[in-house]
C-alpha cells in the first residue's frame, strides 16, 4: 500500500513508519524537521511541512491508500494542536479525495469500559481532570473527523509505554478493554496498521490496551 504518516517523528508515528516499511509498504513521512526522523529504508519518502497550509500538503497525500496520524499534544501546554493540525490534514485529504484516515486519540476521551471497578473509575477521573485541556482538544479533533467526508478511525490507547512491539493486545470497537491500563507505543502503531483495511473500524472509535 501507499501510506502517508503525519506526526512521523513522534513515538507512535516513528513506529508506524518503521513497521509499515518492514511490511513492504511505500511510506511518505510528513515531518517538520527531517533530522528528528531516525527511521530509514527502501520505500520511504520524507516530506517536510509545518502543516500550516492544506494546499501545500496535497502532494503528500495524493493517490495514497491511507493516511495515519500520530499528531497530538506532547504536554498540557500544547493543548489545541491536535484539532488544529487535524483540520489541515482533513482539508488536504478532502481536496485529493483520499478517504481512509486513522488517528490517535486517548482512552479517557471515549466511553468508559463496562464493568470497570472503583479503582479504574477513580484513576480515570483523576487523569481526566489533570489533562482536561488535552482531552478537550482530542474531543474536538474527534468531532472534526465525524464532520468530515473521510472513512476515519480513532484509536484510543490508555497510558503509553516505550517497549517493543508484541502484537498481543485487546481492542474494543466503540468501547474500551476492561482494566486496560497500559499499552506500548509500538503496539498502538501495530494496531493502527492492522485496522487500515478493516471495514469494521470505519467511522468508529477503537479502544486498544493490554
Amino acid at each position: 500500500m501507499k501510506l502517508t504518516v503525519f506526526g512521523a517523528t513522534g513515538g507512535i508515528g516513528q513506529e508506524i513508519v518503521k513497521q509499515a516499511l518492514t511490511a513492504g509498504h511505500q511510506v511518505t513521512a510528513v515531518v517538520r524537521d527531517p533530522a528528528r526522523l531516525s527511521v530509514t529504508g527502501t520505500g520511504l519518502e520524507v516530506f517536510r511541512s509545518d502543516l500550516s497550509d492544506p494546499e501545500a500538503l496535497r502532494p503528500a497525500v495524493a493517490g495514497r491508500d491511507a493516511v495515519l496520524s500520530g499528531l497530538g499534544a506532547r504536554s498540557r501546554k500544547d493543548a489545541g494542536v491536535a484539532a488544529r493540525l487535524t483540520r489541515t490534514v482533513l482539508a488536504a485529504l478532502e481536496a485529493e479525495g483520499v478517504r481512509r484516515l486513522l488517528v490517535v486519540s486517548a482512552g479517557p476521551v471515549g466511553p468508559a469500559p463496562e464493568g470497570d471497578g472503583a479503582l479504574d473509575r477513580t484513576a480515570r477521573g483523576v487523569v481526566s481532570a489533570l489533562l482536561k485541556d488535552v482531552y478537550a482538544d482530542l474531543s474536538e479533533m474527534e468531532a472534526e473527523l465525524a464532520r468530515s467526508t473521510t472513512d476515519w478511525t480513532v484509536v484510543r490507547p490508555p497510558r503509553l509505554q516505550n517497549k517493543p512491539v508484541t502484537g498481543t493486545y485487546r481492542t474494543a470497537v466503540g468501547g474500551f478493554p476492561r482494566k486496560g491500563r497500559f499499552i506500548g507505543r509500538a503496539d498502538v502503531a501495530h494496531a493502527m496498521l492492522a485496522m487500515v483495511d478493516d471495514p469494521g473500524t470505519v467511522k468508529q472509535g477503537v479502544g486498544v490496551a493490554y
